[in-house]
């Protein structure tokens, strides 16, 4: 596994001297029995017909005081159910594909059952997906992409199930994740460079997609402008335009920049393949950019981009990496909260 692990930052320490809420505190605040919590906390309420809103209320309890059952206790009194659950955003491209395919073949071949959902990046589908699992009594949750991995985290925590994040992190259990400053500093240098190459004036690019204040977004910007500063460039803050992932919103999103008055780099970064639909269907529609001449990296992998333009770079996430690195984690039993960053590569069209 070549990656660098770290302590995740922002680990909050428990309080001296303050009383662990119990299972009667909970019972108390929610107007239920111990027995009631108990078989929401151990997932077999449905068995016992109860209600789902008083489930619901049950968790929300227990996650907001910060229960969290006795581990060990927990596995004596119940047997594994060898179902393992995964949350992915979307599945419209290879990446996440990738990452649900490979999830599916490692859990069975470790005699796990894969339970995987899409959440479609909606905090509310991420949370009900959650509860549902652990309700479905799986042994372990992974919250890919999770737009929120650590209230994921605690819902697991009050229900004694482990959990671990895959492609962004969280401060409260073990992550795994890509080198994205140093894939998106490699890859806006090999754009720059790519301008160079072909005699044209080195200006700063535009940079497009994601969301600024996630995590693996964040990082790539990072990325972004210190690879400017080594080229001696500005990366003015006009020229990030992180206003989502979707086609439609890098469209928009590079109309109002023109549309403003500004030029169009002669360089973009783009943040995914999802958002690069959306940025060579902008590039088709105006005649002003020839696409053929536009220099174009994208942090992520589609062999198919190989059509689309003849100055395009993609840098690939390296999944059975990331993969072999996540089930290793899950085979030793680590729950410490720590992010493993493994590195991106370059990589064609085909």
């Amino acid at each position: 596994m070549n990656g660098n692990s770290r302590d995740a930052a922002g680990n909050t320490a428990r309080r001296p001297n303050v009383r662990r809420k119990t299972i009667y505190d909970v019972a108390r605040l929610a107007g239920a029995s111990p027995t009631a919590v108990s078989a929401v906390l151990n997932g077999s309420w449905r068995k016992r017909r109860i209600s789902e809103a008083l489930a619901e209320r049950i968790l929300k309890i227990a996650e907001d005081e910060g229960y969290s059952r006795n581990m060990q206790a927990s596995a004596l009194r119940r047997e594994r159910s060898h179902l393992i659950g995964m949350l992915v955003p979307k599945y419209d491209n290879r990446y996440f594909g990738a990452i649900a395919e490979g999830f599916e073949a490692m859990a069975r071949a470790r005699d796990l059952f894969p339970i995987i959902t899409c959440t479609l990046r909606d905090p509310r589908l991420e949370l009900e997906a959650a509860r549902a699992m652990i309700a479905h009594q799986v042994d372990c949750l992974v919250a890919c992409g999770a737009t929120d991995p650590d209230r994921i985290t605690r819902i697991c925590q009050a229900s004694g199930v482990r959990s671990l994040n895959l492609d962004l992190p969280g401060k409260l259990a073990p992550s795994v994740i890509s080198d994205n400053r140093g894939g998106a500093q490699a890859l806006t240098a090999a754009i720059l460079q790519g301008l160079r190459a072909a005699g044209k004036p080195l200006a700063p690019l535009l940079f497009v997609g994601g969301r600024a204040h996630d995590h693996n977004t964040a990082e790539r910007i990072a990325g972004f402008r210190a690879a400017h500063a080594d080229a001696g460039l500005a990366a003015p803050p006009e020229l990030t335009l992180a206003a989502g992932y979707a086609p439609e919103k890098a469209e928009a999103a590079i109309a109002a920049f023109v549309a403003g008055g500004r030029n169009l780099p002669p360089g973009v970064f783009v943040n995914s393949t999802i958002t690069l639909e959306g940025v060579v269907r902008w590039l088709k529609a105006n005649d002003a950019y020839d696409t053929r001449a536009a220099h174009l990296g994208c942090f992520d992998w589609d062999p198919l981009a190989s059509v689309l333009s003849e100055n395009l770079l993609m840098v690939r996430q390296d999944v059975p990496a990331m993969l072999a690195a996540l089930f290793a984690l899950i085979d030793s039993g680590e729950s410490r909260a720590a992010i493993i960053d493994l590195p991106t590569r370059f990589a064609g069209g085909g």
